[in-house]
């Protein structure tokens, strides 16, 4: 099959194509024809060796979420799954390929109404942009600034704020990503690369921060008395590390999101099932996957980044 190889860290130049072999589905298992493959921007730091989370060393195919047609099952798992369109995580790796073998009880259906490209773009940012929502609890009329508001996680956050009654403040890197922000339907939007942006919010109730560093502690600035601030990305290449210490003081709670494996898998499915609309604002064949990995670390992506595949 065709795949996408790191076989050493470093730039997006590293991520080269070449060929695979075949999986074969173990026990329990289900192999997937792969049509879309969502990349994550915690994927560019695994490619550079710079990722704050484990992961394998090279030589290795990257990506962690899939959606594609069953082909096939392995020994123990349902016939009847196969032909079915699903979406699934690859357990951290393999999903820059062709095709991929999964635990066939982690999978999910695709309903019928979602086109499957949409489903990928939400496998991943769907879930935990519901996971934050649920952690901060905007109530109705709530002030919530939503950071990196015209990326992947930060679209899908605004929909759900405003669905919830809150007000939504999206700042977001340059006029272009601004305007996406608008489109999703956030009440006021700011560009946080303009030296003192936060000057420009009122106070707000909840930060959903999506960026870390500098511009989260300056968004930590906005929150008051029973305010709330959840991180959910670094962007910024750093997280925000608001001292416990200075939140007391302000009376601000620094929320911890966890969840179990099976809550996970209910934020996933409450994506899959509900009104949210991604952005995909760009796709890349597969073997172009350096591109997209380019693209994403200049911040010139939008909304989702998809990596589409001829099915095997």
């Amino acid at each position: 099959m065709r795949a996408v190889w790191l076989r050493e860290f470093g730039g997006p130049e590293k991520l080269v194509p070449g060929d695979a072999p075949d999986p074969v589905p173990g026990e329990g298992e289900a192999l997937i024809g792969v049509e879309f493959v969502n990349i994550t921007f915690v994927e560019t730091q695994m490619r550079a060796g710079a990722s704050p989370f484990p992961m394998k060393e090279p030589p290795v195919i990257l990506g962690n979420g899939v959606g594609g047609v069953v082909k096939a099952v392995g020994p123990g798992a349902d016939a009847g799954l196969v032909g079915r369109r699903v979406v699934s995580g690859t357990g951290g790796s393999g999903a820059y390929a062709e095709l991929v073998a999964v635990d066939a009880a982690g999978m999910l259906d695709v309903p019928d109404h979602l086109p499957l490209d949409e489903a990928v773009a939400l496998l991943a940012d769907g879930r935990t942009a519901v996971m934050m929502l649920q952690a901060v609890e905007p109530r109705p009329g709530e002030r919530v600034l939503v950071e990196a508001a015209a990326g992947g996680v930060g679209t899908l956050l605004v929909q759900l704020a405003k669905a919830a009654g809150a007000t939504v403040v999206a700042a977001a890197g340059g006029a272009r990503k601004v305007e996406v922000a608008l489109r999703q339907g956030a009440d006021e939007a700011v560009d946080y690369r303009e030296p003192g942006w936060a000057n420009k919010v009122d106070g707000v109730d909840v930060v959903l921060d999506g960026v870390g560093g500098d511009v989260a502690r300056e968004a930590f600035t906005l929150l008051g008395d029973g305010g709330r601030m959840v991180s959910f990305g670094l962007a910024s290449g750093e997280w925000a590390d608001i001292p416990e210490d200075e939140a007391a003081k302000r009376g601000v709670k620094l929320v911890r999101a966890t969840a179990t494996p099976e809550q996970l898998r209910e934020f996933t499915r409450t994506a899959l099932t509900g009104n949210l609309k991604p952005v995909i604002g760009q796709r890349f064949p597969l073997e172009r996957a350096a591109d997209a990995h380019a693209a994403i670390e200049a911040r010139e992506t939008v909304g989702k980044t998809l990596l589409e595949v001829r099915p095997a």
